[in-house]
């Protein structure tokens, strides 16, 4: 299953957006399917071969994640920001999009860039310090992430009111935390968004800690509920069911698709992890919180539902551990021989087109480095 294979299918009617009534659940943390008359049918075409090839996504990008913290541990990587307990939320969404839609994400959405073709190398590459970004933003449709907290919500709601204006179908998705919410681009993104009725989605991956802040202290109520104040519809969906947050998805297609305008989707998951490998949240966080919600591992839930459908094979299971070491060592070898850039690297790709204060910084920079040249064979001659 690739890209397009599970976008939202033709024929199918928007059904009434949930925010406050509840969160969405299509699949129990057991693995059984629970039901819900509004959601199931956007995501009935999902075949079993569909279903393993989304658990197969989830597996490889946790050995992503975990391959990185490791080559981060050894030196390898400055910076590592995990995504582990997130899978379901970034498989889920990035499956049901088309690859005219453009992404743009924050620093922890690799598991999307994954699903959008980004080669394993360009995903660590930036956090080697190898490069300003990874990845030729045109050629995939997702521009390269965002630390800014919150400014890639601005940049999607900007393409989306291109691709309305332009009068095209595609649509702008934008990922962002909890702890973005309260920063002031992404307030004045829904606005634009809303006065403007744009095809863009505000996907917020509410993982319960913006670094050591719980949610609770700045959202008296779900964050899916801000939305109404912009005029936005909204849904609040189980990030850890990779159905149900298809299904949210899909909807939300839907309605920019045709003219629907704007939607915000809270998927309510958790962070297992730290904020990124320079944090301790055993420092802030009860390990009795960790444990509850791994119980609710997005992809055990998916193992189960396989189990119980009777398809999750020893040759399945062996496949995907496959896939999973063969992504592991290519992005690790990949990072490990990637060749250091030469310190002038540093001007390059900083504006689209040359200007006099950047070449003149380039010729104080380039007469810098020709003094320790000048020092070094000096030392030799002398």
């Amino acid at each position: 299953m690739r890209t397009d294979e599970l976008s939202n299918s033709p024929g199918q009617q928007d059904s009434g957006l949930r925010g406050d009534s509840g969160i969405i659940q299509l699949v129990s943390p057991e693995g059984d399917l629970v039901g819900d008359p509004d959601f199931d049918q956007w995501v009935e075409d999902v075949s079993d071969e569909q279903l393993s090839s989304l658990y197969e996504d989830m597996v490889v990008i946790r050995r992503i994640d975990t391959e990185a913290t490791y080559l981060q541990r050894q030196g390898e990587l400055a910076l590592w920001p995990p995504l582990l307990g997130q899978e379901a939320a970034q498989i889920g969404s990035a499956r049901a999009l088309r690859s005219d839609d453009f992404v743009f994400s924050s620093y922890r959405e690799n598991g999307v860039a994954y699903c959008r073709g980004v080669h394993y190398g360009d995903i660590v590459r930036v956090w080697r310090g190898n490069a300003h970004s990874g990845w030729d933003p045109y050629e995939l449709n997702m521009a390269t992430p965002q630390v800014i907290i919150g400014a890639q919500t601005l940049h999607a709601t900007g393409y989306a009111m291109g691709i309305k204006n332009d009068g095209g179908t595609s649509v702008a998705v934008t990922y962002f935390g909890d702890g973005a919410t309260s920063e002031g681009d992404v307030n004045e993104a829904l606005v634009f968004a809303a006065s403007f009725q744009v095809p863009v989605i505000f996907f917020c991956q509410n993982n319960q800690w913006a670094i050591s802040e719980p949610v609770g202290l700045q959202s008296q109520i779900p964050i899916a509920s801000r939305a109404k104040g912009f005029g936005i519809p909204s849904l609040r969906v189980d990030g850890n069911d990779v159905l149900a947050v298809m299904a949210a998805t899909r909807v939300a297609l839907r309605r920019a698709r045709t003219g629907g305008g704007p939607t915000f989707i809270e998927a309510v998951t958790y962070r297992m992890g730290p904020h990124t490998t320079a944090d301790d949240p055993s420092r802030y966080r009860d390990a009795n919180e960790l444990e509850i919600w791994a119980a609710k591992d997005p992809l055990a839930r998916v193992r189960a539902l396989l189990e119980n459908k009777g398809i999750f094979t020893p040759e399945l299971e062996a496949s995907v551990a496959a896939k999973a070491d063969a992504v592991a060592k290519e992005m690790r070898e990949a990072c490990i021989n990637m060749p250091d850039p030469s310190p002038m690297d540093v001007f390059a790709h900083v504006y689209s087109t040359p200007n006099t204060t950047l070449e003149t910084q380039k010729e104080h920079y380039a007469r810098y480095l020709d003094t320790f040249a000048v020092a070094s064979n000096e030392g030799v001659n002398g």
